[in-house]
């Protein structure tokens, strides 16, 4: 693609970056294939082509955004399944969040729209909030017929049946390993999570404490930035992580670590992006060191290697493999082959590469298509006749859920059940 950019537009280092991904694009088409929003609503504009065209017209001519340019954004679900797809190698996940950054920077919104997402903001990422927001939800879910606003009602739906106590893990502490140290990990326990499912966490220190691993939940760690970050919101998802960089390198240059283990893969692939974040930055060199320990729970289970792992029902599963860690991180077969290897019959659905309309607060933001890709997701994944549904992000698995009487658990769940842990709680 030809650009335009001049002089002064290029020494910003965010628009000379975008300028780079904007040239390598070929208008080749491959990513309308593979792209959710253009599948369900077949609009170009909806494409990750179409919003190229869009963000290189906004940032080459310095635009104020209008209406119809930011809401083809931000129908944008950042699945990044055209990643996975585009012949050229076209870097789409940091040229969509330069244009949301541009747009939180130089766009007004209308005033019901900064009310939401400013609420989102102060409360999805903070865990004692949320859990009282989802308190309220459930009073307030009577009401849900009188609320004008879709938004409003999928958030009032948000709140799970059963609201789950704060874990006794769920503080800065260590866990010592079971046997032999192998490895000393920190496990980002995260923010949502901890409101919505502590089965999780306490699932995954037990399975790396049962492999040898020393598990640290270091003081200062929370929110990765990743639901600040899509929103363009940048000084707050900056904050966010720079206050979890400090908080590892305290243990990295302390201690010492092997790897930060996250089990949340929407996390996942924003902590191991925290290099470009900070590329610019006095704390870059510290960021690429915390982006380079990143893990999904699944890969350092794969280097640990499964112990044991005769103690579960061999059941049918349905896999569900998130878009953050299949395109975000480029993690496919792994989960699988584990799960294969505690005895589970592994089940993938037909057009696994689609999103299941989660996608951080892409449910909350855009409710009706995200309702269309959920309905999808479920349906493909039911005529499997699957007796549980597994899945290695937390988001995901509040999304399934919702459209399936089936079983949703995580994959560190099952892990652990099958190495010596408790049944999963969703199957008892």
């Amino acid at each position: 693609m030809q650009t335009n950019f001049t002089a002064r537009q290029l020494a910003d280092p965010a628009t000379a970056r975008s300028n780079e991904i904007l040239r390598s694009c070929v208008h080749c088409g491959f990513c309308t294939a593979t792209c959710p929003t253009y599948q369900v609503l077949g609009d170009e504009l909806d494409s990750p082509r179409g919003r190229i065209y869009l963000i290189k017209d906004m940032l080459e001519n310095s635009k104020v955004p209008d209406a119809r340019t930011v809401t083809h954004i931000d129908r944008c679900l950042s699945c990044l399944s055209c990643m996975s797809t585009c012949p050229s190698g076209v870097d789409y996940m940091h040229l969509v969040d330069h244009a949301r950054e541009y747009i939180q920077q130089n766009y007004r919104r209308p005033w019901h729209d900064r009310a939401l997402r400013w609420l989102l903001a102060r409360i999805l990422p903070y865990p004692g909030r949320f859990r009282l927001a989802l308190h309220g939800a459930r009073l307030a879910r009577p009401l849900r017929g009188l609320m004008p606003d879709a938004r409003l009602r999928a958030m009032l739906d948000m709140a799970p049946a059963r609201i789950p106590p704060t874990s006794p893990n769920d503080s800065p502490q260590v866990f010592p390993a079971e046997g032999p140290r192998v490895k000393r990990v920190a496990l980002l326990i995260g923010c949502a999570q901890r409101a919505l499912n502590t089965d999780i966490n306490d699932a995954t220190i037990r399975l790396l404490r049962r492999h040898g691993c020393e598990v640290v939940v270091p003081r200062g760690v929370g929110c990765c930035g990743a639901l600040t970050h899509h929103m363009g919101k940048t000084d707050e998802s900056h904050a966010s992580a720079a206050a979890n960089i400090r908080a590892l390198m305290a243990e990295a240059n302390g201690p010492g670590l092997d790897a930060v283990v996250i089990n949340t893969s929407g996390c996942g692939t924003t902590v191991k992006d925290y290099g470009h974040m900070f590329a610019d930055d006095p704390m870059a060199a510290d960021a690429a060191h915390i982006a380079a320990l990143a893990c999904d729970i699944s890969e350092i289970m794969a280097d640990l290697g499964l112990k044991d792992a005769t103690h579960a029902d061999p059941l049918r599963i349905g896999y569900h493999a998130a878009c953050s860690l299949q395109h975000g991180q480029q993690i496919r077969e792994t989960p699988k082959d584990l799960l294969k290897q505690a005895g589970f019959t592994v089940l993938e659905p037909r057009d696994s590469y689609l999103c299941c309309g989660s996608a951080g607060t892409y449910n909350l933001m855009q409710p009706e298509i995200s309702a269309q890709l959920k309905s999808r997701k479920v349906e493909t994944l039911e005529v499997l006749q699957p007796q549980v549904i597994c899945a290695g992000n937390i988001g995901c698995m509040m999304q399934i859920g919702s459209g399936t009487e089936v079983p949703v658990v995580h994959t560190a769940e099952l892990l652990d059940w099958a190495t010596g842990g408790p049944k999963p709680r969703g199957l008892v």
